[in-house]
């Protein structure tokens, strides 16, 4: 089971990529906000290792919004991911991407915060 979490993450991680070279990913807590509140997000993840604070903030804005807002990974992993160096929050802007990422979370067990 151990192994299969593995993967599903790398998928997770990978779908990310390919968003974001397809120029469908927000990155950073600036980009991000702005993705939500214009109505672009599908869906926004923070990472674990992210502040008590950047976590309540999204998680608030995202309920506001009505975007699915996850908590998944660490900064370091979430900007590796993308091509970049650590991110503390992410907007998917792809509809497809945005379903594909959600269905590979629940798979993990992590449920929409």
């Amino acid at each position: 089971m151990c192994g299969d979490n593995e993967v599903v993450k790398k998928k997770v991680l990978s779908m990310l990529g390919l968003a974001a070279r397809s120029r469908n990913v927000a990155s950073g807590g600036f980009a991000t906000e702005n993705a939500v509140k214009s109505g672009k997000a599908y869906l926004v993840i923070v990472p674990e290792d992210a502040s008590d604070n950047t976590k309540k903030k999204f998680r608030n804005m995202c309920e506001f919004y009505e975007v699915p807002f996850y908590q998944f990974g660490e900064k370091e992993m979430l900007g590796h991911s993308i091509g970049k160096q650590e991110r503390t929050s992410l907007a998917v802007m792809n509809e497809g991407f945005a379903d594909s990422i959600r269905k590979h979370l629940k798979e993990l067990g992590i449920g929409r915060r």
